[in-house]
């Protein structure tokens, strides 16, 4: 029962670890998308949410990742430590900025609602003559 204990551990663990801030360089292939998605499913039914829901879902993905993380970690070392007021405090921390990241890339227009990447701009059309 160890060894089912330690891989089912170890899955979480690797779950959370892709999710979590901690592993920066795959955001952008699976938070960002992940986020995005959330945000278009939103902005389906209200259209102004998009740029809320985006943040949320970021922020979800966040602190999904390191809830499993830490899931993991202990279902794997079987040790029964709760997850402390400094634990929380550093991950929220750690999604802020991020989250200010994603706010950033949503003013300069980088991430908008997924009809809007195929609009057709007049203006834009007579540039390319």
């Amino acid at each position: 029962m160890a060894w089912g204990r330690k891989v089912s551990g170890g899955i979480l663990a690797v779950a959370g670890y892709m999710l979590s801030p901690l592993s920066w360089w795959n955001d952008l292939f699976v938070n960002v998308p992940l986020a995005l998605g959330f945000a278009w499913v939103v902005s389906l039914f209200y259209r102004p949410a998009f740029e809320g829901s985006l943040i949320v879902g970021y922020w979800l993905t966040n602190v999904l990742g390191f809830v499993l993380m830490h899931k993991g970690a202990q279902t794997m070392l079987s040790e029964k430590r709760k997850y402390s007021r400094r634990d929380l405090l550093r991950d929220v921390g750690i999604s802020l900025l991020y989250t200010a990241l994603i706010v950033g890339l949503l003013k300069t227009g980088v991430l908008k609602p997924v009809g809007s990447y195929f609009k057709h701009d007049p203006a834009r059309q007579h540039q390319l003559r």
